[in-house]
């Protein structure tokens, strides 16, 4: 893809043309330039071909026939050589109005070549052919280059036996046929080539950006839940200073001081990828959250009946669940239930009408992420008491 911006002052100024493009498109531009290398050198080889008209029109007879003939072996080798030259040219913008004639051009000069070097190399320039078949696979659309294959192959057996003196060259119909299957594969076979590897690349570039989001979605939720808490913490700290309570605020701001510097290695540990989330510590996270935005806990005393596979789902689940109970509900207390299979999260606040933010938000989006790696689900109401429920369901429950 390209964009291009042009800015320009009000008098005429200078102007600045930029053009991005895309790395995708960049790589398919350095594969049809790949491409063009390997046909150039490919289709080059076949020039040694050409010392058969060459010295057939060589051995003819002195005169201006001899001459002419010698000479457009010459220009057909250039002719040849200049078409192989401007393929990559032509792949690399073939929308060019030029690029739907000069197939035509290039054909038709190399056949009128031919029938310059018969003057005096007589059969032996039909040796031409090859290189005419080569340029129409090359040049061609499949089907165009099909037709004009046909033709060459009828008029290469065809003609010496019309021509009185002329001989049969080798079966030049039948190398014609071979070349042009041969050609056509091996360009299908680059072209698969390039398309696979273009393919792993962007394979490779979806892996960075998943990777990417991931961070994002965990130092998202980590910071998230720590500011909440220490938000809360630091409006306590507030009001027991001004109600006269400077050693119960000091203790306050001892836990936001430890709270600050346990978010900020957070968010480095999850960055180099080592930090993993545990269940146990969540709740006890979540304990002392709850306490001190003055919303009675009610917490699971053990966690060991969670399969080990679920335990870091569930971890995030209490952190999210926890956050947006402090944050959104104005509740007096908070429920979190723990099963093997299921864990909710549930508060008798003022339910799942409080905000259009908390349910959809990125913290939930990235919660069902998480889940639906795991084949579990996410869902978001009312719960039993009037308030908000959170639930993550897995297994059987789901």
């Amino acid at each position: 893809m390209e964009a291009v911006n042009t800015l320009g002052g009000a008098s005429g100024g200078a102007r600045v043309r930029a053009v991005s493009i895309s790395p995708v498109a960049g790589r398919t531009r350095r594969w049809d330039r790949l491409r063009g290398k390997l046909g150039f050198a490919f289709g080059a080889a076949w020039l040694i071909s050409l010392s058969y008209p060459f010295s057939a029109a060589w051995g003819a007879p002195t005169g201006v026939g001899r001459d002419i003939s010698l000479a457009a072996v010459l220009l057909f080798g250039a002719v040849y050589l200049l078409a192989l030259a401007l393929l990559p040219r032509r792949r690399l913008a073939p929308t060019i109005r030029v690029w739907s004639r000069m197939p035509w051009l290039l054909l038709s000069a190399e056949l009128i070549l031919v029938v310059a070097m018969s003057i005096a190399a007589h059969d032996a320039a039909l040796a031409g052919l090859v290189f005419v078949t080569v340029t129409a696979v090359f040049w061609l659309p499949s089907r165009q280059a099909l037709a004009v294959v046909a033709v060459l192959i009828v008029a290469g057996e065809a003609v010496p036996r019309l021509v009185p003196g002329w001989q049969a060259l080798n079966f030049i119909g039948v190398q014609c046929a071979l070349l042009a299957m041969a050609i056509k594969g091996y360009d299908v076979l680059l072209a698969r080539n390039a398309e696979l590897l273009l393919a792993r690349q962007e394979l490779a570039d979806l892996a960075v950006g998943r990777e990417r989001e991931r961070m994002a979605r965990d130092v998202h939720d980590i910071l998230g839940h720590s500011l909440t808490v220490i938000t809360v913490k630091a409006e306590l700290a507030s009001k027991l200073f001004a109600a006269g309570a400077p050693e119960r605020a000091g203790i306050e701001i001892a836990d936001v001081e430890s709270l600050s510097r346990a978010a900020l290695a957070d968010v480095r540990a999850t960055v180099s990828g080592l930090r993993q989330v545990g269940l146990a510590s969540e709740l006890a996270s979540a304990r002392s959250a709850l306490h001190a935005a003055g919303i009675e806990p009610g917490l699971p005393s053990a966690t060991a009946e969670v399969p080990e596979r679920l335990r870091e789902l569930f971890a995030w689940a209490v952190r999210e669940g926890t956050t947006n109970v402090i944050r959104h509900s104005g509740a007096q207390t908070c429920e979190i239930t723990l099963t093997s299979c299921a864990l909710r999260v549930r508060d008798d606040g003022r339910g799942p009408g409080w905000s259009d933010a908390a349910p959809t938000g990125h913290g939930l989006v990235g919660l069902r992420e998480r889940a639906g790696a795991l084949g579990a689900n996410v869902t978001v109401g009312r719960g039993p008491n009037g308030g908000f429920e959170l639930a993550v369901l897995a297994g059987e429950l789901s």
